[in-house]
């Protein structure tokens, strides 16, 4: 019997060692991130708040300026909604949890709701 190079010693063997070649070195794919759902925050028109409350929300809680805001509450009053925003679920649920917790405190009936966009 007799040993052939290959058999003694792995790194004479005629196939090209590297890693193009080495069977035992597993492919690693990169797993694809989704974009996580947004959410669009709307605030429903009533015949109570005032409009300069309904502003104001829009100004301390969305970070709007007044031209904005004042714009966006036209909007609510004429056509019964406006979509104020658009967030992550936190970030949504976080905003409409501090305008409805607000228009309460300040005994208003402002509506503020989500939905997924």
């Amino acid at each position: 019997m007799t040993l052939s190079a290959a058999m003694i010693d792995p790194k004479m063997s005629d196939t090209p060692a590297g890693p193009d070649n080495d069977s035992s070195i597993l492919t690693k794919t990169k797993p694809k991130t989704q974009r996580p759902p947004l959410y669009k925050v709307m605030l429903l028109n009533d015949d109570f708040t005032p409009m300069e409350f309904v502003v104001h929300v829009l100004e301390r809680f969305f970070g709007l300026n007044h031209a904005q805001s004042f714009e966006i509450m036209l909007t609510v009053h004429k056509k019964g909604l406006a979509v104020v925003g658009v967030f992550s679920f936190e970030i949504a649920e976080t905003k409409v949890a501090q305008v409805m917790d607000f228009s309460r405190r300040h005994q208003h009936p402002l509506q503020c709701t989500m939905e997924k966009e």
